[in-house]
């Protein structure tokens, strides 16, 4: 096993560092060395330790040519470059790319789950298998695979269809699949399977409504999280506005009733993936898409980045809440503190680069705004602002970037968000990718493309409110 990983690491390190001198390039996320990236697969803890596999395209930083991508951590924030895990076989039910899936434990032994690909334009899509015998580093794919053909009649389509998310339930695994009904929406399939192998179409665990959360539903999560189950779905219509929804309810003889549904973020996170852990925490990925055209991204030599992986839990009023894998605060460097300060303030704080954990508490005042802002350069006017309209009850992100011609460029996402007494912001910037959650229960994630990054800070905004507490922490590379 030696023989294939140190090579591998090897080389990806020497990439590590030709692109690490690249204000966008996160510092702190996971991403490859290079090329693309989008949806997590995989994600599994496997004898202590965690597999991200992830899709990949690894002869360019733009979509095309899906293979599996392979990296592991002791702790969800360190991470070690494997080789490439799943490839397309030409001539073969997967010949046009490998789509995204799961890993589950079969009796000791690592089992994916894949949608493989053919077509000119990936339009064939079925579901494969492979198996691991050396601990997750290399697979066999199941010869009798595809192991799920055809599209339920009842689709009324035949070409989306995906993802598969495997679990065992009493004496039978049970999968769920991300698809669509012609001119209804959205839709989530349910199959049943005592091996694996042999699967059998039950009916639709959920059906959308295309007017009201999207076209194709894509990348379904099913869990039980706490008394209550969960489906994460990612909505997609083939727009940046795509998101992801989720349905909080009972779940009882294989039919699901939703009692809550929610968006799990208002901005660029999309596709997440979920596994519980030796600890019984579920834990999520999600990819942070790329805002930038094809060309930049070419130039650029990379694609795509993880979300800081998030700890979900739910509340009495069965909405999601999710906070920051703990083991962030480990990485923690320089650290700034400010308390009690009244708004309107000039209060500011120089930071070193764009690589902070930012945690604020504010007391709102009705009618009136509170929050933060990370200044890239003063001289370019580049920011982004964090604001809670209290009045409005929305959480109102706008940043300001210079095009290509120089000239200033505004972008404002909005979510609705209430507060009790008091605001709780967590924010995470690296390079280009900015996360926040409010109350654990709200999150946007951003991309901010900035043009300069020189005399850094993070100021107070707001007209009426409290900061009580703001606390910045620098962070290093975890690449270094």
């Amino acid at each position: 096993m030696a023989e294939l990983i140190q090579p591998a690491r090897q080389q990806a390190s020497i990439i590590r560092r030709q692109l690490a001198a690249d204000a966008q390039r996160p510092r702190f996320h996971f991403l490859p060395p290079s090329n693309w990236m989008n949806d997590p697969n995989g994600f599994i803890q496997w004898d202590g330790t965690y597999h991200l596999f992830y899709q990949h395209n690894p002869n360019a930083a733009v979509w095309g040519d899906m293979h599996w991508g392979h990296a592991t951590s002791p702790d969800l924030i360190h991470w070690g470059d494997l080789p490439i895990a799943i490839a397309p076989t030409p001539g073969t039910y997967d010949e046009s790319g490998i789509f995204s899936g799961c890993t589950v434990n079969h009796d000791g032994i690592p089992t994916v789950f894949y949608t493989a690909t053919r077509g000119a334009h990936c339009e064939i899509q079925t579901q494969a298998m492979a198996t691991s015998a050396d601990g997750l580093l290399t697979w066999t794919k199941y010869p009798g695979s595809p192991v799920i053909r055809e599209v339920p009649p009842e689709s009324g389509q035949t070409r989306d269809f995906r993802d598969p998310y495997v679990w065992k339930e009493d004496d039978a695994w049970y999968m769920v699949l991300g698809s669509r009904i012609q001119d209804v929406g959205g839709a989530i399939f349910l199959y049943r399977s005592s091996n694996l192998v042999d699967w059998e179409y039950l009916h639709p665990l959920l059906i959308g409504d295309i007017k009201h959360n999207g076209t194709i539903w894509e990348c379904p999560n099913f869990f039980k999280l706490d008394d209550e189950w969960v489906l994460l779905i990612s909505t997609h219509t083939g727009a940046l506005t795509d998101t992801v929804i989720y349905f909080v309810g009972s779940y009882e003889n294989h039919k699901f009733t939703p009692v809550y549904e929610g968006v799990l973020d208002y901005g660029s996170l999309y596709a997440p993936l979920s596994t519980c852990d030796d600890q019984d925490r579920r834990v999520l990925f999600g990819w942070i898409r790329e805002e930038r055209p094809n060309s930049e991204l070419l130039k650029a030599g990379w694609a795509g980045v993880q979300s800081i992986p998030r700890v979900l839990t739910l509340d009495a009023d069965h909405r999601v809440h999710m906070t920051p894998v703990p083991a962030l605060t480990t990485l923690r460097g320089q650290h700034h503190h400010l308390e009690a300060v009244p708004l309107p303030s000039s209060a500011s704080v120089a930071v070193n680069g764009a690589a902070l954990d930012i945690e604020a508490q504010f007391a709102p005042q009705f009618g009136g705004t509170c929050g933060i802002a990370f200044v890239y350069s003063p001289a370019t006017q580049e920011k982004i602002e964090i604001v809670y309209d209290a009045g409005a009850q929305q959480l109102v992100v706008q940043q300001a970037v210079r095009d290509a011609e120089g000239a200033l460029i505004t972008k404002t996402r909005q979510a609705q968000h209430t507060v009790d007494q008091t605001l709780r912001l967590r924010v995470l910037v690296d390079g280009s990718v900015v996360e926040i959650i409010a109350d654990e229960k709200t999150s946007l994630t951003s991309r901010v493309y900035a043009s300069a990054l020189a005399d850094s800070s993070v100021q107070l905004v707001g007209s009426a409110a409290e900061l009580r507490v703001l606390d910045i922490w620098e962070m290093p590379s975890i690449w270094q």
